[in-house]
């Protein structure tokens, strides 16, 4: 049985990128790049005016000058107004330098006279001028291999004009529910019958880390039903199933996968929740047969399930974020094995304040909708007192977002 970090690296060991995919601009969102991507021209292309105002010769602009306007450059068009001594062009934002012009004045720092325009204050040279190749330079890398795209790398690719890009694919994650006593979504619920949340929730996170989802639906308690199943699943990048893990008379999902050729890494985790979590391989498809408690599925896929999607994907971060908070409750637990303590948190001056998001049951959905994070109580104790300050893995990125804010 290994710990959670022994299960993780070795999980981590059998994931690999999955080759790459060129892909529309838009959908290439939360995606990695797969090459460098090179500045096809100076950025920005020309010296243009960064302000709407006038293009001058700081020469020209001694006090009390009055300058005589002779013209104007909108942005776009290509003009041949040359900046001659003693005149002045108006300029319109992103629009060229003329030739001769050294310095922009903004119009609020103008006075119109007529046919004539005189200056506030002094004007500095090259002021308000955006100077060609400030930003990137020809064949400068502008997007480095393995960059998450965000939508300033879109905003940079688009002005590069690019339409596509080539990124490293997302994988297929197939995801099986098993036993007789769950029902769709959406169906009516009978006396006895579960509706399988587990399904949609893993689907839901799969999507969040970006991946392709194939739900597979549910298997019933027959062989020939998780061996149908199971056959679609393993031609997937990743195979994820949930319940049916354990040695029961209707518990057939490891024997299953055994018997189609799927090496069984491991049966269980030494973590509480989500213990009875069994990982494997067949091919290049990797395993996960999660526990059927949805409390426990949805855990054990941040901190097992998730860092291999991200890592197949080309993220170089795989792990939720992880930060050091104050634990306001006592807990207890069992000696020898970890628990991951649902908590939420509080900020309070420059600590973070962690509190027990309620009932930790792995039958307690609620607690995990409350919950910011996840406390890491260490497998050699198994009581702690609130003062404590313990590690905690971020549910979610944007908790650090929310405690800011607050």
């Amino acid at each position: 049985m290994p710990t959670l970090e022994e299960a993780r690296r070795l999980i981590l060991g059998q994931a690999r990128t999955l080759g790459t995919e060129s892909v529309e601009l838009i959908d290439s969102l939360n995606l990695v790049t797969a090459e460098d991507i090179i500045a096809p021209w100076n950025m920005p292309m020309c010296d243009n005016s960064a302000m709407d105002g006038y293009a001058v010769r700081t020469a020209d602009c001694v006090p009390a000058a009055r300058l005589r306007v002779v013209g104007m450059i909108p942005a776009g068009a290509l003009s041949n107004i040359p900046a001659e001594p003693g005149c002045a062009i108006k300029i319109m934002t992103g629009a060229r330098i003329p030739p001769g012009a050294d310095a922009v004045v903004p119009f609020e720092n103008a006075e119109t006279l007529g046919e004539y325009v005189q200056f506030k204050a002094s004007v500095e040279r090259h002021e308000h001028i955006r100077f060609a190749g400030s930003d990137l330079r020809r064949d400068e890398i502008a997007i480095p291999a393995g960059t998450v795209i965000r939508a300033p790398e879109i905003s940079m690719m688009a002005s590069f004009s690019m339409s596509r890009v080539t990124v490293f694919r997302r994988p297929r994650v197939a995801i099986l529910s098993t036993g007789d006593e769950l029902i769709e979504v959406g169906e009516p619920v009978a006396p006895g019958k579960i509706v399988d949340s587990n399904g949609i929730s893993l689907a839901a996170m799969v999507k969040e880390c970006g991946a392709t989802v194939q739900m597979l639906g549910i298997a019933r308690d027959t062989v020939a039903s998780h061996i149908e199943k199971m056959t679609a699943g393993l031609q997937a990048d990743i195979f994820i199933t949930s319940a049916g893990v354990s040695v029961g008379e209707r518990d057939f999902v490891r024997q299953v996968l055994t018997d189609l050729g799927v090496l069984l890494e491991f049966h269980s985790v030494d973590v509480r929740p989500g213990g009875p979590t069994t990982f494997g391989v067949k091919n290049n498809c990797l395993v996960f047969c999660l526990p059927g408690n949805p409390v426990a599925s949805m855990i054990i896929f941040v901190e097992l399930v998730k860092p291999v999607i991200l890592k197949a994907m080309g993220y170089l971060r795989v792990f939720q974020p992880t930060v050091r908070a104050i634990l306001q409750d006592k807990a207890s637990k069992r000696r020898g094995r970890i628990k991951l303590l649902r908590v939420r948190l509080e900020s309070k001056g420059n600590q973070l304040l962690a509190f027990s998001s309620g009932e930790q049951t792995t039958g307690m959905l609620k607690t995990l909708l409350r919950a910011d994070g996840l406390a890491i109580l260490p497998a050699e104790r198994s009581s702690f007192c609130a003062g404590e300050e313990v590690e905690v893995h971020l549910l979610s990125s944007n908790v650090l977002m929310q405690q800011e804010a607050i």
